[in-house]
């Protein structure tokens, strides 16, 4: 319990620098492009509080599916077309699945996204190790290139920001799909 409380709030921190950088940022020099990854961010945050939460979240696991695959598809046809936003794709998708393979069957927390009080697995948990293999690989190379100063992450445009965004969200999404998996 101890753990989702962490996680929850850790999370909820990441929620300020997404609205910080769709404030602040100037998105005509940037790209429309920058701005949907923004807002993506943002909304996978929240979603992220959500599932974690070890009181549940306000919007049922239907509403969180019902966006999460308008997300998906979003990002996956902006994929298609640009070679760009894959990362948002997979991680929509993800997080589809892992609202979508939770056991709902239980009267014990209702329509609301409660991972933290699942007592079954995921269902098809080898979709889960191998997304997790793919985030906790995303966070290492998000954090080496915060680190390391990357060109690419300058800061004046929120590169750096998002970067280590990228990097909190992919090792906590790595760590709740092995949990609810294993």
């Amino acid at each position: 319990m101890a753990v989702d409380w962490a996680l929850t709030a850790v999370f909820a921190a990441l929620v300020l620098p997404c609205v910080l950088r769709l404030v602040r940022l100037d998105y005509a020099r940037l790209g429309h492009g920058v701005r949907h990854g923004d807002l993506a961010e943002l909304l996978l945050v929240v979603a992220m509080v959500a599932m974690l939460s070890p009181v549940g979240g306000p919007i049922p696991a239907a509403g969180w599916q019902a966006v999460l695959v308008l997300t998906t598809g979003w990002f996956a046809v902006a994929w298609w077309r640009s070679r760009t936003c894959a990362h948002h794709a997979l991680s929509a998708a993800a997080m589809l699945y892992m609202v979508t393979a939770m056991p709902h069957g239980g009267a014990d927390h209702g329509p609301w996204l409660t991972m933290s009080a699942m007592e079954a697995r995921l269902a098809l948990p080898l979709i889960a190790v191998v997304a997790a293999g793919y985030f906790v690989a995303d966070a290492a190379w998000s954090g080496v290139r915060v680190v390391r100063g990357s060109p690419v992450v300058g800061r004046d445009s929120g590169h750096a920001s998002r970067a280590v965004c990228r990097a909190a969200m992919g090792a906590g999404m790595g760590y709740m799909l092995l949990a609810s998996a294993l």
